[in-house]
């Protein structure tokens, strides 16, 4: 199940981002000399009329498409073919195409990658609506309070309105979950409504390790509180969509969170994961049918454009601030700088590869977790 979940969403994820790349460098008169799917040694391949290399590699763990004028398949520029290249040999190379259309071209794959994404989560909410509160009156109200709960403890009563965290205003009880589930620990202000008077409430998140049913699990933040029932509303495509990005959003800034935390100590390295766990968790959730495999497509695909567009050197993210910097500059980043630059982006991914590699081992059965 983990091999065929794996292959079952970084294969076609990956095929989509790549050709994102490869369909708007074609529309630019760019030329592709290889559209590989997996790294390493060929396995299987073709060359089509406009000689490009259409292959199947050894190792499935990602892909690229190597446009003219690359030095390699991180499309890591050539200074001397940049240089050197007779000005009538130039067209279709993707380093003499316009500034624009460089960035567009490398902006591709992510913007497939979120599309892929949104397409599944509008899905999502035609299908079966969005959920709403059963009463909108009393969407911040407390319900009930779990066996262990901070917010009771600090004082915090049934039917007490929260109406504010640390100052700023709570709307609906998802706005509760959002500034709560991914601090633990953090200490905070619960501003609460009670008879008409604002009371608050300073408290410390609790810190809950939840496991799943699978023994996977994941250290959150609790204050020990229910609302009221919810049911799910009926919405159109274009209310779907428009909610679709909003669940993607949040979902990005959830993305954010938590490498800020991993940077200041305090979520562990041991929370990251790589291409092991990523097989591990496809398995498992195909496991558990279509829906919750197709739901875990969507979040792998805008992992990856969030992952890509990162601004480290030798993913898209690299090349678009490279092309930033020549849009401000007015001219190419030196071949020297930009050596140096990709050289640490490369060194920086390896090394995070090494440390989710290590991480994703010690996470499978065969080490008891």
């Amino acid at each position: 199940m983990y091999i065929l979940g794996f292959l079952l969403v970084l294969g076609p994820l990956v095929t989509l981002h790549e050709l994102g790349h490869y369909l708007v460098g074609r529309w630019f008169g760019v030329g592709a000399e290889a559209f590989s799917i997996g790294f390493g040694r060929e396995l299987v391949g073709w060359t089509d009329k406009r000689g490009t290399r259409w292959k199947i590699a050894s190792i499935p763990l990602g892909g690229y498409v190597q446009f003219k004028g690359d030095m390699n398949p991180a499309s890591i520029p050539d200074p001397d073919a940049i240089e050197h290249i007779p000005v009538e040999e130039r067209e279709g190379s993707f380093h003499h195409a316009k500034l624009w259309k460089r960035a567009l071209i490398v902006f591709a794959g992510p913007a497939t990658n979120i599309l892929v994404a949104l397409a599944i989560f509008a899905a999502f909410f035609v299908a079966f609506g969005r959920p709403v509160p059963a009463d909108p009156a009393e969407t911040n109200v407390v319900d009930r309070f779990a066996e262990q709960s901070v917010a009771r403890e600090a004082g915090v009563l049934e039917g007490d309105r929260i109406v504010a965290i640390d100052g700023e205003p709570v709307l609906e009880f998802t706005d509760i979950t959002d500034r709560v589930t991914l601090f633990p620990d953090k200490r905070i202000v619960l501003g609460v409504e009670r008879d008409g008077e604002r009371l608050d409430f300073p408290l410390t998140i609790a810190s809950s390790v939840e496991t799943d049913g699978f023994g996977n699990e994941a250290r959150v933040g609790r204050l020990g509180v229910y609302s009221k029932d919810f049911k799910y509303e009926t919405v159109g495509p274009v209310a779907a969509l428009g909610l679709a990005v909003d669940h993607s959003w949040g979902l990005v800034r959830m993305m954010v969170t938590g490498i800020k935390q991993i940077i200041t100590g305090d979520r562990s390295l041991k929370e990251m994961g790589g291409p092991i766990k990523i097989a591990k968790y496809s398995g498992e959730q195909l496991s558990l049918g279509a829906l919750p495999f197709i739901n875990f497509v969507a979040l792998i695909s805008l992992n990856l454009a969030f992952i890509n567009l990162l601004p480290i050197p030798a993913l898209d993210g690299g090349h678009l601030a490279f092309y930033a910097a020549e849009a401000v500059r007015r001219k190419p980043v030196g071949p020297r700088g930009m050596e140096w630059a990709y050289r640490t982006g490369v060194a920086l991914v390896l090394m995070l590869m090494v440390i989710v590699t290590v991480n994703d081992l010690v996470s499978l059965p065969i080490f008891g977790s």
